[in-house]
């Protein structure tokens, strides 16, 4: 068992650093303070291949496994949490394209969606079914050589600034469950797309999120992802690495928060010495650390599974996601703390990632639902066993 970095892998993380010290920390607050979208800085990413980073090289990604992806989005998350979750958003989006769209819909639109030139949507969460996936109400009735969308959905991050989105509807009945879903890829700019107002949001300011509507949309039929039935399969697919990938950015969100942190320590006197020499506050940072590098190797265990494709990938996923945005979260929370009253304000910018953050813990499945995928999991007979 060799816990080291590969060369690749240490090369990877040295190429996103210099790309997010450049490229995004210089620019983060104020990204913050005014709600900007960057997007020519997340196609300037596309350039290095951080738009399809898991997507085939013939589809003009990387082909990264996971746990490479995973080392690349610390790095980004270190200097903007909420523009490295747009990035992951987008990549697992264009990877559901290049791996379950029509052969003509994958050469179309995937080179282009991992060069950063079209970005993507993931919509899935509606206003009235969100830890509830699967009892989504929006419609995809079967038309000649088109599906008709009809039905909205809440919550997506992009909404009105991206090309593409990856939308899952219900072909079969009203009672249906989860064997009635499909899953779509359509155009952003269709006929029938109305986008609602832009939500005013804790964090997570350099991205947009909002409503989306779809009142008659008509998408051709060679836009159907997989065969109809299989979009909660699908999207449950995407789920595992998006759950890792939003674990990876509290990741990165918390090791720079634990540096600043430390640095603050020993910066800052009280009493006529330095906090750093104060054993309570060395305490509490052991503490943070402690718990980062704990979250980190069960978000790296969890990628491993996953490239694996071991039986037991979807619980480790669900462990690591809901271990690692707790402690992470805690971690920042931890920082402030240790900044006391500047903490709170925005020039130290640790404020901004306990804000960034705390949303971790509730999408791609809240923390609530993890527990239930891994409660069920765990009470089925050997599973306990397969995960010793």
């Amino acid at each position: 068992m060799d816990f080291a970095l590969s060369d690749d892998q240490v090369a990877y993380r040295e190429a996103a650093k210099a790309f997010a010290d450049k490229a995004m920390a210089p620019f983060a607050s104020q990204w913050d303070v005014d709600h900007t979208f960057p997007v020519e800085v997340i196609r300037e990413g596309g350039d290095l291949g951080f738009c399809g980073l898991y997507t085939p090289t013939d589809l003009g990604g990387l082909g990264l496994s996971r746990l490479d992806t995973s080392i690349i989005v610390e790095e980004l998350a270190a200097a903007c949490p909420s523009t490295a979750a747009f990035f992951t958003i987008h990549n697992m989006a264009t990877w559901m394209v290049a791996n379950f769209s029509t052969a003509s819909v994958r050469e179309s639109l995937t080179p282009r969606m991992a060069s950063g030139e079209l970005l993507g949507s993931y919509c899935l969460t509606e206003p009235g079914s969100g830890s509830d996936a699967g009892s989504l109400k929006t419609k995809a009735v079967r038309d000649g050589d088109e599906y008709v969308l009809t039905g909205s959905k809440a919550f997506i991050s992009g909404a009105g600034a991206t090309q593409v989105l990856v939308v899952m509807a219900r072909t079969g009945a009203p009672d249906s469950g989860t064997t009635g879903i499909s899953a779509f890829v359509v155009p952003a700019d269709s006929d029938g797309i109305h986008y609602g107002k832009l939500e005013q949001k804790m964090g997570w300011h350099s991205q947009p999120t909002g409503q989306i509507s779809f009142d008659g949309v008509r998408v051709p039929v060679e836009n159907l992802l997989g065969q109809e039935g299989e979009g909660f399969r699908i999207a449950m697919k995407g789920l595992d690495g998006g759950r890792l990938n939003i674990a990876t950015c509290s990741l990165g969100g918390a090791q720079a928060a634990l540096e600043r942190a430390r640095n603050y320590l020993h910066e800052r006197e009280q009493f006529g010495k330095p906090l750093a020499t104060f054993q309570a506050l060395q305490f509490r940072l052991a503490d943070m650390a402690t718990n980062l590098v704990a979250a980190r190797q069960m978000v790296r265990l969890g990628a491993w599974k996953l490239d694996n494709a071991d039986p037991e990938a979807t619980l480790h996923c669900a462990m690591a996601k809901r271990f690692a945005t707790d402690a992470c979260f805690d971690v920042c929370n931890e920082a402030l703390q240790l900044h006391g009253g500047y903490g709170y304000i925005r020039e130290y910018a640790i404020e901004k990632y306990v804000r960034d953050l705390r949303v971790h813990q509730i999408l791609e499945g809240t923390n609530e639902v993890m527990r239930l995928i891994i409660a069920r999991r765990l009470l089925l007979e050997g599973v306990a066993e397969a995960i010793r």
